[in-house]
């Protein structure tokens, strides 16, 4: 049997030849040379292509955490970001020849799928299994778990379990040179991962009660509110706060309670203004409370969002039919103001703004007060001036109230429609004033002449 050393002496002898040869030679020298080269390269070749590493013992060794602060709140969404690590190593490593290479590594956690349930914690997974591929001995991979805490969740620490499932090579069967077969088996590994629920005030409105709560005027709010959390809280100050784009603003917003203890109700009162556009419908209000947790930080509870009814504001419509008077004319006019709108106007007066070609030094007049639905008619003194253009004119008028809460309010500019006319009067006709004359002539005549027969 050649070895190794013996071919390449050989071949160095041979070599060591050929100068004598080539000059004796030349073509057969040449391709004698390049057939021992060949030759060469094919005793050398196998040897180094069959030189494989073999592994005896080893398999994936998963762990599992969740990276970053693991404490949540009643009702929080939260991003949980778990990490996966593979510790497994590979032992009993052999390098020889005749071994072929293999693919996958013993250790290595190969097509592996994650999926988290809530197991017996109070929160919603949102998120589907993930497949993070293979996962290498030695290396970490990430998921990112959407997790809904349940806005009743008791506080505590609770277990969220976490399955791994993936396959790895179990053993390599080699046959002869050239073939090679695989075998993997499956695993399914759970871990449980920890969650704390922190333990916090959440509120709970029981009752609301509206009084005087209408478009344009000021009213209050009366909340009964309860602690359903699982914490004590400390120097509590429960507020409301406007809610986006509501018409419903707070005046007062804030109250303080002191102590605030898990299951106590609490009533508080709270005054609020409403924007003069609103609508007669329901508005929603934020109502929250500050307060001091039991490690002495400053914490804030969840948003309860109620909803309050708004009525229609006061408003007032001109009722009656329009005033006719007559160039150079001084006349007493009335109007009829209606309450048109949804609560009561206190002290109402109503006045009228005279401009050309009016004048008036009685431009006001009480109304009282007026419920939604009353009328009351007001009296006005007017001039018209001489030069009065005949036709229909409309004069501003507006009224000034309280409403329930007595803050002064002016309505919305309503319009009063007077009518100047030619003054149509038979007193006004020279021809009724002729034939007037004439009969009162008449008379005084034939008066004369009675009393002169009877003398």
């Amino acid at each position: 049997m050649i070895t190794h050393h013996q071919t390449v002496a050989s071949i160095d002898g041979k070599m060591a030849n050929l100068p004598t040869r080539m000059n004796q030679h030349p073509t057969r020298v040449g391709y004698f040379s390049l057939i021992i080269i060949a030759c060469a390269v094919l005793m050398i070749a196998p040897a180094q292509a069959l030189t494989g590493t073999k592994y005896m013992a080893g398999s994936p060794e998963l762990s599992a955490y969740i990276s970053g602060s693991n404490e949540v709140s009643p009702g929080d969404t939260v991003q949980l970001k778990v990490i996966i690590e593979n510790k497994g190593v590979n032992q009993f490593k052999f390098i020889q020849s005749g071994v072929i290479e293999r693919d996958d590594l013993p250790n290595t956690a190969k097509f592996l799928t994650i999926s988290i349930a809530p197991g017996e914690a109070p929160v919603v997974i949102k998120s589907d299994p993930q497949m993070l591929g293979d996962l290498k001995g030695s290396s970490i991979a990430s998921a990112v778990i959407t997790t809904k805490v349940q806005p009743d969740a008791g506080s505590g620490t609770y277990y969220l379990p976490l399955t791994m499932k993936y396959s790895y090579l179990a053993e390599a069967e080699q046959y002869g040179t050239d073939t090679i077969q695989y075998y993997y088996r499956e695993r399914n590994e759970t871990v449980n991962l920890p969650i704390t629920i922190k333990p916090e005030v959440k509120i709970a409105v029981l009752s609301q009660t509206a009084e005087h709560l209408n478009a344009g005027s000021e009213g209050y709010v009366t909340l009964e509110v309860k602690n359903i959390g699982h914490e004590n809280g400390k120097n509590a100050i429960i507020k409301i706060v406007r809610n986006d784009m509501s018409p419903v603003l707070p005046v007062t917003g804030s109250m303080y309670i002191g102590n605030f203890s898990v299951g106590q109700v609490v009533s508080s009162r709270f005054k609020v203004s409403v924007s003069s556009d609103a609508e007669a419908q329901t508005y929603p209000l934020d109502v929250l409370v500050n307060y001091e947790n039991g490690e002495g930080d400053q914490a804030t509870s969840d948003i309860e969002t109620i909803g309050l009814q708004v009525g229609k504001k006061i408003d007032f419509n001109v009722t009656s039919t329009p005033n006719i008077v007559s160039p150079g004319q001084k006349k007493t006019i009335t109007v009829q103001y209606t309450n048109t709108g949804g609560a009561t106007a206190y002290n109402a007066q109503a006045r009228i703004s005279a401009v050309d070609p009016f004048t008036s030094n009685d431009d006001t007049a009480f109304l009282g007060t007026l419920a939604p639905g009353d009328t009351r008619e007001a009296a006005f003194e007017i001039a018209v001036d001489k030069s009065a253009t005949i036709k229909e004119y409309a004069l501003d008028s507006e009224i000034r109230y309280r409403d329930a809460l007595d803050n002064s309010l002016i309505s919305d500019p309503m319009k009063v429609r007077i009518v100047v006319e030619k003054e149509n009067s038979l007193l006004g006709n020279p021809l009724v004033l002729a034939g007037i004359a004439a009969v009162v002539i008449l008379v005084g005549y034939l008066v004369y002449r009675q009393r002169t027969k009877q003398k």
